[in-house]
């Protein structure tokens, strides 16, 4: 079974409960539910972390390099800009990542910069672009799993 990492960064912890006019009523645990059915359709494995604190998340994903992660899935929230440490953990990992926002931050003028160390970014299609993560997730590693 491919075993991909969703991680959900700074402040999304914060989801449903406060900015809810850009990004809506939805809590994290809403998101995580909602995330598990994708992955149970798709037939992966999703462990969920989540860290308002930068080592931590770096932390994971070299855990995850050394563990048995295949793909990992990121909403950086509030680690879109500003935090070299964390695109440098990304582009040392030996999988595929995929950056995701429910929303799209380059309609408020903002340009993610961990976006350079992922193997693509998904923008504004709602909690959806998790299950559209999960599939690029899945097509990545069974195009590496097949050479």
């Amino acid at each position: 079974m491919t075993n991909i990492l969703v991680i959900h960064g700074l402040g999304m912890n914060m989801r449903g409960k406060v900015m809810l006019d850009r990004f809506g009523p939805s809590l994290l645990a809403d998101y995580e539910r909602k995330i598990a059915e994708f992955a149970s359709e798709l037939d992966v494995h999703v462990e969920m972390f989540t860290s308002n604190l930068e080592g931590k998340v770096i932390d994971k994903f070299y855990e995850g390099h050394d563990g048995n992660v295949d793909a990992a899935i990121i909403n950086p929230a509030g680690y879109m800009i500003g935090y070299p440490g964390l695109t440098a953990a990304i582009s040392q990992v030996r999988f595929p990542t995929i950056e995701v926002h429910v929303t799209n931050p380059a309609s408020r003028g903002s340009v993610s910069e961990i976006a350079s160390a992922c193997r693509g970014v998904i923008t504004g299609f709602g909690i959806y672009g998790y299950s559209l993560a999960l599939r690029a997730a899945l097509s990545l590693v069974s195009e590496t799993t097949s050479t």
